[in-house]
């Protein structure tokens, strides 16, 4: 019987995690295992609508307003989560840890805020296991020019993104055991491989 993990994918613009977190999707579904996939922001009906407002290229929230956005948007994924937690495999791409490296790491906003208010949403809900995908600067800058469609958070100075890598792989290091850092300036297809072993060994 597999496990019932809540497995998330992290990382900077220009990763890959939303093409890894697809192709594990497509995975489980090969194997016929019960999932959900769900994004942040996004997921439910109501949070899609606060990630339309977030990442609107026209949007200019201060700081602390585009925190409680995200956290609105995951206010609005706790039911969701709730009712597959224990039942289905929950693939998310980005979740609690994007907010304190983006929020706190990348634009200052106090540590001890942020996590009481996650604290309240989510009670015992936590990740069990996160892929951190990281990238070089160089990377990152040609993959995003090469994106038809820009957001709000692709057009950030490139030492914003410098800032909130670091600050994820300062949570990676507070508890490694859990987490899986993935080298996205390799090759996509050996990356590819190497995920899908953990996901076995997982689940």
């Amino acid at each position: 019987m597999s496990k019932k993990l809540i497995i998330v994918f992290e990382g900077i613009e220009g990763t890959g995690k939303s093409h890894h977190i697809n192709n594990v999707a497509k995975y489980l579904k090969k194997k016929n295992k019960k999932f959900i996939q769900i994004r942040e922001p996004g997921g439910s009906k109501n949070s899609e609508k606060i990630r339309k407002l977030i990442l609107n290229t026209k949007s200019t929230f201060n700081k602390y307003t585009d925190l409680l956005l995200y956290l609105s948007a995951r206010s609005e994924n706790i039911e969701l989560i709730k009712k597959n937690i224990e039942k289905n495999i929950i693939l998310i791409d980005r979740f609690s840890d994007s907010t304190i490296a983006y929020q706190h790491y990348g634009m200052g906003v106090n540590l001890k805020f942020i996590q009481n208010i996650n604290n309240f949403l989510l009670k015992d809900i936590k990740a069990d296991f996160t892929f951190l995908n990281t990238v070089s600067k160089k990377n990152m800058k040609n993959r995003l020019l090469k994106r038809k469609n820009l957001n709000r958070y692709d057009k950030f100075q490139t030492n914003f993104y410098d800032k909130v890598q670091k600050g994820f792989i300062k949570i990676l290091k507070k508890n490694p055991k859990k987490y899986m850092k993935i080298n996205s300036n390799l090759n996509i297809e050996q990356n590819e491989i190497v995920i899908l072993n953990k996901i076995d060994s997982l689940i």
